[in-house]
């Protein structure tokens, strides 16, 4: 079934002022239905069943304009209970629709539906939708689009065209049963058979030369790539031969202009990317690859499309491909990331806190737990885990927001920590005695209106490695990363607080730090993970609780009459 969209157009004057910040209320009201359902899909030379957004893989493209509102219907026909996340999507007020599965709402079982009310305020640009329970969104993801609101334009030229660019991974097997599997024996789950873009692996996969994807473009015009990496565990490198990439927007904030001959895009990041087709009219292989800088297995294949110039040519017999950085290039990787800076322009303005009210200082780790059973397939015997502040976090049966807003008592804890239990050579040590997280469902419960600062601390336990963290409900002011131990002294006078990028999803660098600085002015229940799936899995994350304001405009919203059922 095809997507079914009806738009209205809700058109008076006057605007709604909303946390300070004007909102025009001219804005129009879209309806999806998204299907889930099981669909046959050859790759690799073998055909299997997966779990799909009306039989699309990837799936359809929700498109809105900024400010806008799309109600979307989804109806399991699945054999599980999936839920859905708007990724991104800040949802002012309407955490009911965030979808994390157990977190904001349990999920909608087979045979059932649920319509998510999905609220955008002030992104722009690209972002993603994906399902957010166990790993289905390896195969139930799709893009954003998020338009200019009428009568404003992006803040470069407007080009030719736009293309949705989708990075993920493949795997042979079902994805539910290797998350399974894992779980059950403990052990490193099975790493992807191949990458693909745009739903294809292309060469030099085993039978994949024949269905590449090709992008056809006019020589002269320029076209902006909307990219997303959907990808479960791995951060990628990404170019197009012989083509330069001019980065202009990231997580639907826009920035300075970046000239690059390749991006690094980690899993949950989007980028808007202007590309022209300056060159002689051929055939140019688009390639992306991993950036890997640990020890743990990964798939160390490449994807590729084909941009394809439209007239009258020879095409080659091999197209020439792009030059990409090692996939262990951490200094690659560097270069890239450093330039980030926000537009900050006086039509896209940013507000970045100067002072806080809240330091939250978390370690982020790989560790182990004891096996529990006669045998587990981690190291020694143990049983993978990972740990935020050295908790290791055990996801509720009920989800966590109707246990906050009904006052439910032996869902979750409330007391999520400031620091970690002890402090150590975080980058340094790495003996055993540090290995083994406490376990349990903990909250960092937050007042309205306090001025946040987390620094995100990489660890030396177990396998360092850049972990991609995402905290739902916010987008945030990256101020600065860098190597070693945050130092509270010196540290700080490293961050740009002129033009920080403001973004959902950022890499905390492998043995080193990051720190974001945000206003917790959406209340709500909000989810933060390492967007690596393995380590969410292991249990890489923790939920922030902002409290309602003074106000009923400033408190949650009451929630959807059809919530999906928890039993």
């Amino acid at each position: 079934m095809g997507v079914k969209k009806v738009v209205l157009i809700l058109a008076f004057l006057g605007f709604l002022y909303l946390d300070g910040l004007p909102h025009c209320t001219a804005s129009e009201v879209h309806n999806y239905t998204y299907i889930l359902k099981e669909t046959n899909f050859t790759r690799l030379c073998s055909t299997k069943s997966m779990l799909t957004v009306n039989g699309q893989f990837p799936g359809p493209v929700l498109r809105v304009k900024k400010g806008d509102k799309a109600f979307v219907t989804v109806q399991n026909n699945g054999k599980y209970g999936v839920t859905i996340h708007w990724h991104g999507v800040k949802q002012p007020r309407n955490p009911w629709s965030d979808g994390p599965e157990n977190i904001t709402q349990c999920p909608i079982k087979p045979g059932k539906n649920f319509t998510y009310e999905v609220v955008f305020s002030d992104e722009e640009g690209t972002l993603w939708w994906h399902a957010h329970s166990d790993w289905s969104r390896a195969t139930v993801h799709g893009a954003i689009v998020i338009s200019p609101k009428n009568g404003t334009s992006y803040p470069f030229p407007k080009p030719y065209a736009e293309e949705v660019i989708i990075l993920a991974e493949w795997y042979k097997g079902d994805v539910k049963e290797i998350i399974d599997e894992a779980t059950a024996t403990g052990a490193d789950p099975n790493i992807s058979d191949a990458y693909t873009l745009n739903g294809q692996p292309g060469y030099p996969n085993n039978c994949s030369i024949a269905t590449t994807y090709r992008l056809p473009v006019i020589q002269g015009k320029t076209y902006l790539l909307r990219l997303i990496n959907a990808g479960m565990n791995e951060e990628m490198f990404f170019a197009i031969a012989h083509h330069k990439l001019t980065v202009v927007a990231q997580d639907a904030s826009y920035l300075k202009p970046i000239n690059t001959s390749y991006v690094l895009i980690t899993p949950g990041q989007t980028m808007d990317i202007l590309v022209t087709a300056n060159q002689s009219p051929s055939h140019y292989y688009i390639a992306a690859r991993p950036f890997f800088d640990t020890n743990a297995p990964f798939d160390n294949s490449t994807t590729t499309a084909i941009l394809q110039y439209v007239g009258n040519y020879t095409p080659p017999s091999s197209p020439s491909f792009p030059t990409l950085p090692n996939i262990t290039a951490t200094s690659a990787v560097d270069n890239f990331t450093t330039r980030l800076r926000a537009l900050a322009s006086k039509d896209h303005p940013i507000s970045v806190p100067t002072g806080v009210d809240e330091r939250i200082f978390i370690t982020v780790s790989v560790n182990q737990l004891t096996c529990d059973k006669a045998s587990c397939g981690g190291p020694n015997n143990s049983t993978l885990a990972a740990s935020l502040n050295n908790i290791s976090f055990s996801t509720p049966k009920i989800d966590i927001l109707q246990a906050y807003y009904r006052n439910l008592s032996n869902v979750y804890e409330s007391n999520f920590p400031n620091l970690p239990p002890s402090l150590y050579n975080f980058t340094g040590d790495s003996n055993d005695d540090l290995l083994l997280p406490s376990t349990g469902t903990k909250a960092k419960i937050i007042e309205y209106g306090k001025r946040v600062e987390i620094v995100f601390q990489g660890t030396s336990i177990e396998n360092p490695e850049n972990h991609p963290m995402h905290l739902h409900g916010f987008s945030f002011y990256l101020l600065g990363t860098g190597y070693g131990n945050f130092n509270k002294t010196t540290s700080p006078k490293t961050y740009n607080l002129i033009d920080p990028p403001e973004v959902n999803t950022f890499g905390v660098p492998k043995n080193g730090w990051a720190t974001i600085r945000f206003v917790a002015n959406n209340p709500g229940v909000w989810y933060m993970h390492c967007h690596l799936e393995r380590h969410s899995s292991w249990g890489m994350n923790t939920v922030i609780i902002v409290k309602n304001g003074t106000t009923s405009a400033t408190s949650i919203r009451p929630p959807p009459a059809n919530l999906p059922t928890c039993s």
